[in-house]
């Protein structure tokens, strides 16, 4: 990981070989939004069926067209939500929540934190951990 760090910003080059999302764990943050670009290998999105998230790999390397999400925590580990859009070499889209996949050539990221909140993980009923942003 390259990066650099300013007060409340930390831009991110993952090289080839890092592992998305788990990397970003390791910016600090307990509270943070981040976007980026890059290349994928060894994608594997989600879709949360309402009872688990359904596994879909992508087969191919692919670019990485859009990267959102959120860093919080969850019993003070970091836990980071990601969505992303991936393009295939035949130039389609699929998008999902990025459980994990393996950079190829190159990821850019920012991460930006945000001041005065944290935002907090919880267990619901859903399985999944609920969103709570607490003022601070």
């Amino acid at each position: 990981m390259i990066e650099a760090r300013s007060k409340h910003t930390v831009v991110v080059r993952l090289q080839d070989g890092e592992q998305l999302p788990d990397a970003l764990k390791e910016c600090g943050s307990a509270a943070a939004v981040v976007a980026g670009v890059g290349m994928l290998r060894d994608v594997v999105l989600g879709y949360w069926d309402g009872e688990r998230y359904v596994e879909e790999p992508v087969d191919e390397a692919v670019e990485l067209l859009s990267f959102q999400g959120n860093i919080g925590q969850l019993e003070d580990s970091p836990v980071v939500h990601a969505h992303v859009v991936v393009g295939k070499r035949d130039l389609t889209a699929l998008g999902g929540h990025l459980l994990r996949a393996t950079v190829h050539n190159t990821a850019e990221l920012v991460v930006l934190t945000l001041l005065g909140v944290r935002l907090e993980r919880r267990p619901e009923p859903t399985g999944l951990p609920g969103l709570y942003p607490i003022e601070e």
